[in-house]
């Protein structure tokens, strides 16, 4: 559906005759940019060829031009400049367009390029389209739509074919000031409406004097010790207790795990005891968006239902009533092959009274509509993530905008009077409001950490970024080691040589650097159990290289090997602010692996040497491997041909993802998109935690460099933190940016959601 047209011919009949005008000026001359589609194509082509725009941007817009054409209606110029631009930034993350934020400061609504910064972006003249006149080489977004105001954009997108307000078919939605895709639109109206009719649920706990709130308050003082301080975690299963919907947030540490294996035992307990389910316990499944993230909920939670006094608690329940199997959302969903559809949806929903979701953070708004979609509309919802983590890779940011409001509470009298009356706990005074709205009793915030000790510079310094405070004291002790767990290797340089830091961070990818910790990574004790040092990589190449596998061993002894390389892996992971450039993931894992290779850890130059890590960046539905999973290659001879003679092949191993130890042996042909992984960036890094992370900014600002960045960065690390900079002050100015995705959700939920009474 494509046309040609003379673009030079049309512009210089949009300019005028005198083409020896002084260079446009945006103040005075984008009426003219903007009086032809034609104009805005070639110049949204010149910031394609400059990869400030995808093509698949471009060509969004030009498949609308296209179709308006078919229908007889010419496009306006704005609606073809503003749908490149809502696609671009679906793929930065944004669910729509604010308009009005869009017009007061486009450079920082698009970040064009995203990791540029703002003062550098100025499309580059090279491979210019010839058809972009060169006094339109640099102009920028800014520039674009310095006279255009709201009232021209609602104008012209309102009369458009290919915009609607939801109530008829068409490409793009405009609603309330903010222009979405229509998928996306109809995903955030499916998360909406599923929240907010379960909300409205009756629930048989809402009357504190009835059988099932005694019994749930008789469950929660079994499972809860009593404690002088105020119980985030008792008040939280009990606030999740009392509604078809609920999320539990916290950081790292503060029990989210604990705490829903103990509101599913509540739960069950409240089963048994009900009269209209005859002694029946729920139908409970549980989630998490990775195969890393489900093993790892896999791991915990299993030891989690080991410690519950379930003799103790009413209704008779089992251990088995309480499961400990997790899964990935695609595979509880039915991922079908080459298709974003699954098999479970409204007409063939899933058979669960409860689901739980942990890491939600990573939950997008495709994901989580297809999970509302899958639901019977009594089932249960438990959210669980960290709100101050990273949103999702893929548009959306769910948990964050359910958890606005999580910090002060927000909770009604009637609530905290039902809290206090079912928890035994009250509620600080703080933390309520009597214009709550419905969803703030739903969400509940974790607010101790267990995991870091007293004094712990992975929690001072996680607080300390969240809170945007990164002050010369936290500083100058990571400097100075003076924190027992984190240490700042070049933080004493302001802005230090490119070469010897990426010499020292090849280095430390190596050995781990323990000596620069205090007392050498020696000696430390965490739940009476002392530390192993801090390593590299050296660790699980040393691990693969020495091994003593043969011929004649089995699989099983191959995949024993396996499943402790893999381990090893995870005790050390670089992490990367950027993807591009020396600073980035790109570079990195390039001068990581010549390192190694230079320090005789890679023993060969095949490209699918043994020992290469590789991350897995897209769904693969028909291997059933998921974005974020990482293998490691091995040469393996359990195969023999005709003679009896062992075979040599290389095949990638990869956790099985079904939360078991089992190991999954596939060929380096059959793998489709991947890289190699000594470094990725920190979004790719949710859902995992490593033993040892190392934390790598570059030396200056990007608009990707944000405090949700740095601290999810911070906080994938278990027992060891280093950070490597480009430059020292860059920390401090990238916690003082923050992620903000634009979206509606939050609005439509409190729009629609009156207050709860209880």
């Amino acid at each position: 559906m494509s046309r040609t047209r003379n673009h030079d011919q049309q512009m210089t009949m949009d300019l005028g005759d005198d083409t020896t005008a002084e260079p446009i000026k945006a103040s005075v001359d984008n009426s003219r940019l903007l009086a032809h589609v034609d104009n805005i194509d070639a110049l949204l082509e010149h910031w394609q060829q400059a990869e400030w725009i995808r093509p698949l941007d471009l060509g969004f817009a030009r498949l609308l031009r296209d179709l308006s054409d078919e229908q007889g209606e010419a496009l306006h110029p704005l609606v073809f400049l503003l749908a490149a631009l809502i696609s671009h930034q679906v793929g930065r993350g944004h669910v729509c367009i604010d308009l009005a934020t869009l017009l007061a400061d486009a450079d920082a609504t698009l970040s064009l390029p995203p990791e540029e910064p703002a003062a550098e972006r100025t499309p580059p003249v090279d491979n210019v389209n010839p058809a972009v006149p060169p006094e339109w080489h640099h102009l920028k977004p800014a520039d674009l739509l310095a006279r255009i105001t709201l009232s021209d954009c609602l104008s012209a997108l309102s009369e458009s074919f290919a915009v609607s307000d939801g109530s008829r078919i068409s490409p793009l939605i405009l609603t309330d000031g903010r222009l979405y895709l229509r998928r996306l639109w109809r995903y955030e109206q499916r998360i909406a409406e599923g929240i907010l009719q379960r909300l409205a649920l009756p629930s048989p706990v809402a009357d504190p004097d009835s059988p099932s709130a005694r019994t749930l308050s008789q469950a929660l003082n079994t499972l809860f010790k009593p404690s002088e301080d105020i119980d985030y975690q008792k008040l939280a299963c009990a606030l999740a207790a009392l509604s078809r919907f609920s999320v539990i947030t916290g950081g790292p540490g503060t029990g989210k795990t604990t705490t829903v294996v103990k509101l599913l035992a509540a739960l069950q307990a409240i089963a048994g005891e009900s009269p209209e389910r005859a002694g029946r316990k729920y139908r409970i499944r549980l989630a998490a968006p990775t195969g890393k993230a489900a093993a790892r909920l896999n791991e915990s939670i299993a030891g989690a239902v080991s410690k519950l006094p379930l003799t103790e608690l009413p209704g008779g329940i089992q251990q088995d009533d309480i499961p400990t199997k997790v899964t990935t959302l695609h595979r509880l969903l039915g991922s079908r092959p080459n298709s974003r559809k699954f098999r479970h949806h409204q007409d063939n929903p899933l058979m669960v009274d409860i689901l739980v979701i942990d890491e939600a953070s990573m939950v997008d708004v495709d994901l989580m509509a297809s999970v509302f979609d899958a639901l019977p509309a009594q089932t249960q919802l438990i959210l669980l993530g960290d709100k101050d983590q990273l949103a999702s890779v893929d548009a959306g940011a769910v948990l964050g905008e359910l958890c606005q409001r999580a910090y002060e509470g927000h909770y009604t009298s009637e609530t905290s009077d039902w809290l206090a009356s079912i928890a035994g706990t009250p509620v600080p005074e703080s933390l309520i409001d009597t214009n709550g709205h419905a969803l703030d009793q739903a969400v509940a915030m974790l607010r101790k950490s267990y995991r870091f000790e007293e004094g712990s510079g992975i929690r001072a310094l996680s607080e300390a970024v969240n809170n945007s405070a990164v002050d010369n004291s936290v500083r100058q002790k990571m400097r100075d080691a003076k924190f027992d767990d984190v240490i700042w290797l070049n933080g004493y340089k302001p802005r230090p040589d490119l070469d010897t830091t990426l010499q020292q961070i090849c280095q430390h990818a190596v050995t781990g650097t323990p000596e620069a910790f205090r007392h050498q990574g020696q000696g430390r004790v965490v739940d009476k159990t002392e530390l192993a040092a801090p390593v590299g990589y050296h660790h699980y190449l040393t691990m693969m290289n020495d091994h003593q596998l043969t011929a004649d061993s089995s699989r099983a002894d191959w995949d024993a090997l396996a499943s402790q390389v893999l381990n090893a892996f995870n005790d050390f992971q670089i992490l990367c602010a950027l993807r591009r450039g020396p600073w980035g993931v790109e570079g990195l894992n390039e001068r990581v692996e010549e390192h190694l290779r230079a320090n005789h850890l890679i023993k060969e130059q095949h490209p699918w040497y043994h020992g290469r890590p590789v991350l897995i960046t897209g769904n693969d539905y028909n291997l059933g491997l998921m974005n974020g999973d990482i293998g490691i290659t091995f040469r393996v001879t359990w195969d023999r041909d005709a003679n009896g003679t062992p075979i040599e092949s290389r095949l990638v191993a990869f956790p099985s993802g079904d939360g078991t130890q089992g190991i999954r042996w596939i060929a380096p042909s059959r793998l489709q998109q991947l890289e190699t992984v000594y470094a990725m960036t920190v979004h790719k890094s949710q859902g995992s935690e490593f033993i040892h992370t190392c934390l790598v900014l570059p030396d200056r600002l990007s608009p990707v460099m944000t405090k949700e960045l740095v601290y999810t960065g911070i906080t994938r690390a278990r027992h060891w933190f280093s950070l490597i900079t480009g430059d020292a002050q860059v920390l401090s100015e990238a916690v003082n940016q923050r992620v903000v995705r634009a979206s509606g959700l939050a609005l439509r939920l409190v729009d629609n959601g009156a207050p709860r009474r209880r």
